[in-house]
């Protein structure tokens, strides 16, 4: 049967009407959302590493908070040029680190810890790390400790009394065996400014004296935690005290068993958290520790010597984000 002519064109008009509005309809897949120098981040590469961070894809995290979200993908697109200077520094002084190095500064991790290779794997399962991402984070550790070395030409020296001092500060890092079982209540900024830290802050205040009175810590986190476990009451598992951040094991020393702490400040909002068991050994002397403090104030060092670094060379680099 012939088509009359006109039905064609109709048929042809049609289809050019549609197709683009199919394609603005359509999320791409992929595309270029920054350049840096001559490398470039893709969308894949950024939602990718967005899920890795936060534990939820674009798509959760914003679902769930606008603002949260937004403030995310600029913290972690930013930490991705970043890691594209370095990387492209690492390659161009020739800086390689070898498996035997890897293998060696995984060996000195567990040591100064108290880790077998079973405890250290039970961690990074606990957290959901694969082992090969394990691996290749002590490689990139490793590689900028090497850049900072052949970068920054001071050297990085830690004396007798700093050593001390660190130690004071974090008794409960260097406590023995302690195993800790937390819950928490974490309040989401959801904004900008002087009002939402203000309000975050009077909701904060008003969980504590609830709190204070009586009320059930599992109950308040499952009508007004934004955070991990609020379903099961804030629920968070335990932790050797060593596997926690330095802040939260200086907050947790002067909580009890039972106990919940104040507003301890985060960079997306504010959390508190109950101490509901513990268990463990008396703290260790300053001389078996000596080590691996030492280690870890190198490590502040090199970290803090990092930022200054990439500071610089990033004003001296091309970038441009296109979201």
């Amino acid at each position: 049967m012939r088509v009359p002519r006109m039905m064609k064109i109709c048929v042809m008009a049609f289809s050019l009407l549609a197709v683009p509005s199919l394609l603005l309809a359509a999320e791409p897949l992929n595309r270029i959302v920054a350049v840096v120098n001559n490398e470039v981040i893709t969308l894949h590469e950024l939602n990718t590493r967005i899920k890795e961070m936060t534990g939820m894809t674009p798509v959760q995290l914003r679902d769930r908070n606008e603002q949260a979200f937004l403030s995310a993908r600029q913290q972690i697109i930013e930490l991705m040029i970043d890691e594209k200077i370095a990387e492209a520094k690492i390659k161009e002084l020739g800086i390689r680190v070898t498996q035997k190095q890897i293998d060696e500064a995984i060996e000195s991790m567990k040591s100064e810890n108290g880790w077998t290779q079973e405890d250290l794997v039970a961690g990074l399962q606990k957290e959901g790390i694969p082992y090969e991402k394990f691996l290749g984070k002590v490689k990139k550790d490793l590689e900028r400790m090497y850049l900072i070395n052949s970068e920054v030409k001071s050297k990085i020296i830690i004396t007798e009394d700093r050593i001390k001092k660190y130690y004071e500060e974090n008794k409960a890092r260097y406590a023995g065996d302690v195993k800790v079982r937390l819950a928490g209540i974490f309040l989401i900024r959801k904004g900008s400014g002087q009002e939402e830290n203000e309000r975050l802050l009077s909701k904060g205040e008003e969980i504590l004296t609830l709190l204070k009175k009586g009320e059930d810590f599992g109950g308040l986190a499952k009508t007004h935690s934004d955070g991990p476990g609020a379903a099961e009451g804030g629920e968070l598992g335990s932790f050797r005290i060593s596997q926690l951040e330095p802040d939260l094991q200086k907050v947790l020393i002067d909580v009890p068993v039972g106990g919940t702490s104040g507003l301890i400040q985060r960079n997306n909002g504010i959390q508190i958290i109950k101490l509901l068991e513990k268990e463990g050994g008396d703290a260790k002397g300053l001389d078996e520790v000596k080590d691996a403090i030492y280690s870890a104030i190198y490590k502040e060092e090199v970290n803090s010597r990092y930022m200054s670094w990439i500071k610089e060379l990033r004003e001296r680099s091309y970038t441009q984000i296109t979201f």
